[in-house]
Formats: structure tokens, C-alpha cells, sequence
């Protein structure tokens, strides 16, 4: 690798670092506010919101990595046209396709991460994501268990508790269920004991009063009790499936398991298809974009006014490589030997930056096409 090489890899791997996190910060605030306003109204832990933003980084950062190379690459080229870098090259009797070498080097490197997140991180990453959510779901101490704080532990169920002892006893608690439309029931009570076995978990409660309140006759029913228990089994119960996510299923499995993913997962041979085959494009389309990005940019003379008709070309090329993925992915669900066509967004990249190379390497083809033959 010369010298040229090594420099336009380092700008382009340093431009790609910076706008990667700087996309990956805005990603994950966003997906972090509505995570943490769910794990905690909860009652979780701060340490089991850092473990559950943590575990949907790779997919985050699988979002971002194809817009984090072409910016680095759309960045890096005009900076080398502005301080007139490529211009000493082409003096030098560089070609385009000489030139893009060290971006072509780079787009091969962001595809190999792209790559170990599809096909290592991401699976590993979903699957452990369900465990965490299903032993969350079944910790009653963490959706219960909170002092001073309404919780809504199920759609149409309000549980308070004031605090609690030492002994753990619940102190002042206060339960509301307003799943049956044609009533609902208040406990109050001013103690109550969790009892939970392998199979139920019931709320004890102790000298309690319990209210019911007719939604057809407005009448009010009150019922003073000792001692009353209460199955709160329904509202620790998991609300995840035993169904996978199909992107917890590793790629050996979706190559060599279909009929077997297809009875226990559900997912039809078109969806299993799309996402096997979608895994490996996604590692060209890095490389597809990163190409474009540079060979867009050596299109057109030199101007003043710099290329930012080129800038806007390549970012409406990268605009109309993900509307033809999302064209293409219809008919492979659909039916799963149309497969082949996951690959045309990629293809069609690599299609069109060979063009611009060869455009950028030939520029006086056009201008001759363009010119009036004068004849004898």
C-alpha cells in the first residue's frame, strides 16, 4: 500500500470513527429516553437500564454504519478536491481507479464490521436481550415492590404501597382493578405480605377493606376483611413469546434449519430468505456506498463554487439505494427463490460508481458525444 493509500485510509477511518458516534449519540438518546421511562417507571435499576442500552447498541449501530461510511468518504473526497490533493494526483497521471483504491480498501473494512455485527454481535445481542426482558417481567420485587410510586403493573390495574418493613411487610397498600368493565374492584389494606410459590404469587392483605362499585347500577359494595388473598400470578406473568425474533436466529441456523425454524418460529422460507441473504448484502452495500461517495465527487470540472452538485447527486443516490431495498424486499418475502434480488441495491451501487470512474477517467467522451460533427 503507497503512501497515497495509507493517507486517504487514515482520514477516511478517522472521519468514519467521528460520525459514527456522533450518529450512534443521536440513535441512542433516542431510543434511551423512551427505555429508561419504561424501565423505571418499572421500578428497575439504573444498572439494568445501562445492561439494556448496551444490548441494542449493535443493532443501533448496524443502522448507522452504511451513513457513517458514505459521509466519511463524501467528507474526506472534498477535502482533498479543496486543497487540490486529487488534483496533484491526476497530475501524476493517477486514474480514478487508482485513486479509489484506498476508499475501496475502506469500504471492505467497514463491511467486515458490518459483517461480525449481522452475524455474530446481533444475534448474541437479541437473544440475551429476551432473556434479561423475560427475568425482568418475572421479578416481582422490581414491578412491585416500590415505595410511594402508582404503579400500573398491567392495563387497568393501579398498586401502591406506602412503604415497606423491614420484615417485609407491606405497609398501606392500596390496589386497584378496573379489567372488568362492568366493575371495579378497590383493596386497601394496612398490611399485606407477597407470597409466591413455584407455581402463583399471591398478595396477602390484613385488615383491609374492599370495594365494589357496579358500572350498570352506580351501586358502592364495601366488605371489611381480616385477611384476604389476592392472585397476582396474571400480573407478573411475561409478556414475551416463546417465539424468537428472527434476528436472535444465527446464520447456521437460517442455512442449515429452515424447516425447522418455519415449525417452532413461525417464519415463513421468504422471510427466512430476506434476512439470511440481507445479512451478506448488507456488508457490500458499506462497500457500494463508500465507492459512490467517492466516484460521485470526481464527476464535472473544477469550480469556484466547489461540488456541491455532486454532494447532492451522491446523497440522492444513497436516497435511491435504500427506496430499492425496500422495493425488493417485498417479493422475496413473498417467495424465497426470488432471493438474488436482496443483492440489486448492492449491485446497482457498484454499478453506477464503476460508471463515474470510468465518466471521471474519460472526460472528454462526453463533451465529443456532445459536439457537433463539422463537416467538409
Amino acid at each position: 500500500m503507497s503512501r497515497y493509500d495509507r493517507y486517504v485510509l487514515s482520514q477516511l477511518v478517522l472521519l468514519f470513527g467521528l460520525f459514527s458516534l456522533i450518529l450512534v449519540g443521536i440513535f441512542w438518546i433516542n431510543h434511551a429516553v423512551s427505555l429508561f421511562d419504561r424501565l423505571i417507571a418499572d421500578g428497575q435499576s439504573a444498572l439494568v437500564f445501562v445492561e439494556f442500552s448496551a444490548l441494542a447498541l449493535p443493532n443501533l449501530i448496524r443502522i448507522i454504519l452504511p451513513v457513517a461510511a458514505f459521509a466519511a468518504t463524501v467528507y474526506v473526497t472534498n477535502r482533498l478536491h479543496s486543497e487540490s490533493e486529487l488534483t496533484v494526483m491526476r497530475a501524476t497521471g493517477s486514474s480514478p481507479w487508482r485513486m479509489a483504491r484506498p476508499v475501496l480498501a475502506f469500504g471492505v473494512l467497514v463491511g467486515l464490521m458490518m459483517s461480525l455485527l449481522t452475524h455474530v454481535l446481533m444475534p448474541a445481542s437479541f437473544g440475551q436481550l429476551k432473556l434479561r426482558e423475560t427475568e425482568v417481567s418475572q421479578n416481582a420485587s422490581a414491578r412491585l415492590l416500590t415505595e410511594g410510586t402508582f404503579l400500573h403493573p398491567t392495563a387497568g390495574v393501579t398498586f401502591y404501597i406506602r412503604s415497606i418493613a423491614s420484615d417485609g411487610s407491606l405497609n398501606d397498600v392500596f390496589l386497584s382493578d378496573r379489567r372488568d368493565p362492568d366493575e371495579t374492584v378497590t383493596y386497601t389494606a394496612l398490611r399485606a405480605f407477597l407470597v409466591r410459590d413455584e407455581t402463583a404469587a399471591k398478595l396477602i392483605m390484613v385488615d383491609g377493606l374492599a370495594q365494589r362499585l357496579s358500572a350498570g347500577s352506580q351501586s358502592l359494595t364495601t366488605t371489611n376483611f381480616e385477611d384476604f388473598s389476592y392472585d397476582i400470578t396474571p400480573l407478573l406473568r411475561s409478556e414475551t413469546s416463546d417465539r424468537r425474533n428472527i434476528r436472535e436466529l444465527t446464520t447456521v441456523e437460517l442455512i442449515t434449519s429452515r424447516d425447522a425454524i418455519e415449525q417452532t418460529d413461525g417464519y415463513s422460507p421468504g422471510q427466512q430468505a430476506e434476512e439470511l441473504h440481507l445479512r451478506f448484502a448488507r456488508a457490500l452495500i458499506c462497500i457500494a456506498v463508500a465507492l459512490i461517495g467517492f466516484a460521485t465527487l470526481q464527476l464535472g470540472r473544477f469550480s469556484r463554487f466547489g461540488v456541491w452538485r455532486q454532494i447532492l447527486l451522491a446523497f440522492m443516490l444513497l436516497i435511491m439505494l435504500e427506496l430499492l431495498r425496500g422495493l425488493v424486499s417485498e417479493p422475496v418475502l413473498r417467495d424465497a427463490r426470488l432471493w438474488p434480488l436482496t443483492y440489486l441495491p448492492s449491485v446497482a451501487g457498484f454499478a453506477i460508481a464503476a460508471l463515474f470512474l470510468w465518466a471521471a477517467g474519460n472526460p472528454n467522451f462526453a463533451r465529443r458525444r456532445a459536439e457537433p460533427e463539422v463537416g467538409a
